[in-house]
């Protein structure tokens, strides 16, 4: 009988020591024995489940230089994941191939500075006639698409899919609104055909790219969020161009709706979630609006998003100057 105990008793002690000696060393080491500690904790976060990503606003409808530029350096300073984009990343608004390479050459040149994956979308400079549609396809493929990351699902859209006739008739009155507003032409802007389209606010959306999304939302059904990314603001247009019946498949899951193109920054709760137009990333900003501020936004993915719009101003370097 004392030879079992003392063989269950020796058994014990290897079995004590094996765990003892593969345990981890522990992550947090200090000498306070006794008394108060300067920490209000000493238990830290094993192994964290989520993960960041950043995006980026409106560059154009009259791009400032150099800022691009600049949120490129500080993108690759807070280390996000990867990028997103709501478009209008080139000035477009031409038919001129040449003159659409060379801009799009320019824009590349500076996104390929990042350190982490950049996700194209385009907008309605972009994407403003059939030339630079085709020309889209061409270099980038689809205008609008889906990924998920991490159980998080993405929907990019295309706030400029309208058919190639409405295209045109856009198009031809953008044109002519311009020519009124740099003095060409007679006119007043806002009594012009374009300023009226429900097009330049709202932009519209094919059928054919709603029964994409629906099939992707069929897809994935239970993921732990849904974000909406577009350059216009679909949600506001209330005809079946708009996101109307998309939001209704939306409504049984947790999401997030992004845009930009407005060039000055709001939120508001619809649906009960948060719908989001950005401020710019270099585009145009008007100076009476306090709203209208360059920014990078950072969402950090928990069990639900954590959003955080940095101003660009106030990212700096060791220097504690903006970074070039």
């Amino acid at each position: 009988m004392k030879s079992h105990l003392l063989f269950f008793g020796i058994i014990s002690l290897l079995l004590i020591n094996c765990k003892t000696n593969t345990a981890p060393v522990s992550k947090f080491q200090h000498d306070v024995i006794e008394g108060p500690a300067p920490w209000t904790s000493g238990s830290f976060e094993l192994e964290e489940e989520d993960f960041t990503f950043a995006i980026i606003s409106d560059l154009n409808g009259g791009e400032r230089e150099g800022v691009y530029s600049t949120a490129v350096s500080q993108l690759n300073r807070l280390d996000p994941t990867f990028v997103l984009s709501v478009g209008d990343l080139i000035d477009g608004g031409t038919e001129d191939s040449l003159q659409l390479a060379k801009e799009w050459d320019s824009f590349d040149a500076r996104t390929t500075k990042l350190n982490m994956p950049f996700f194209y979308l385009g907008g309605n400079h972009d994407l403003t006639n059939p030339r630079m549609r085709e020309f889209w396809k061409n270099r980038f493929g689809p205008r609008y698409y889906h990924f998920v990351y991490e159980d998080v699902l993405f929907l990019m859209m295309d706030s400029e899919d309208y058919s190639e006739k409405r295209m045109l008739e856009i198009y031809h009155a953008r044109a002519e609104a311009l020519k009124i507003i740099e003095g060409e032409i007679e006119g007043n802007y806002e009594e012009s055909e374009y300023y009226n389209m429900p097009e330049r606010k709202t932009g519209g959306m094919s059928n054919e790219q709603l029964i994409y999304f629906e099939n992707v939302l069929k897809q994935y059904p239970k993921v732990k969020w849904t974000f909406v990314l577009m350059h216009k603001p679909l949600w506001l247009r209330e005809d079946d161009k708009g996101l109307g019946h998309l939001e209704s498949l939306l409504s049984k899951r947790n999401y997030t709706v992004i845009n930009g193109h407005v060039h000055s920054f709001s939120h508001r709760i619809r649906n009960n979630m948060d719908y989001i137009i950005l401020g710019t990333t270099g585009g145009s900003q008007a100076q009476a609006d306090s709203l209208a501020f360059d920014h990078i936004t950072l969402v950090r993915m928990a069990k639900k998003p954590v959003i955080t719009h940095i101003k660009m101003a106030g990212i700096l370097d060791e220097k504690g100057e903006v970074p070039n």
